[in-house]
């Protein structure tokens, strides 16, 4: 795969399985809505502050993001760090009308934060291909690149 193919699957996969260590080390996994991306790199997730993943990422900040393509058999798994945002930009940014539903008090909602999640490397899977993504790749195509919300393109 590409890397251009890669983005792609990225920009249209909508969610991603987010891995990280839970508060006793073992290892855990959770489905998250990810629509912002910066290239391959850095993507936003805007989740609950109260979650089992956010309090521990608050803690480790050590993290996986995986995005696939079950019905083409093609995936990419990025390893990186975690960064919680609780600040109004980042809130704001990613808000969309509805998530009152789940936040009612609206952006600020306490109950609502923002994560930066930041791949250092990945690995890609195809029916017939596997391969890296070394550090220099992914800063190469994201060097160009600024956050955007793949869910409203």
């Amino acid at each position: 795969m590409t890397l251009n193919e890669i983005g792609n699957l990225v920009k249209e996969s909508g969610f991603a399985d987010l891995g990280f260590s839970d508060k006793k080390g073992n290892p855990s996994i959770r489905k998250v809505f990810c629509t912002w991306h910066k290239g391959l790199g850095g993507h936003f997730i805007s989740t609950n502050t109260s979650s089992q993943h956010v309090q521990a990422l608050l803690k480790n900040n050590k993290a996986c993001l995986y995005f696939n393509d079950c019905k083409a058999f093609k995936a990419v798994c990025f390893a990186g760090t975690a960064k919680v945002h609780f600040d109004y930009e980042h809130k704001a940014l990613l808000w969309n009308e509805g998530d009152e539903k789940y936040y009612p008090k609206g952006v600020d909602d306490e109950d609502y934060c923002i994560i930066e999640f930041q791949a250092e490397y990945g690995r890609y899977y195809n029916f017939d291909d596997i391969g890296d993504i070394s550090a220099e790749e992914l800063s190469e195509y994201d060097k160009k690149s600024e956050f955007e919300n793949y869910a409203k393109k």
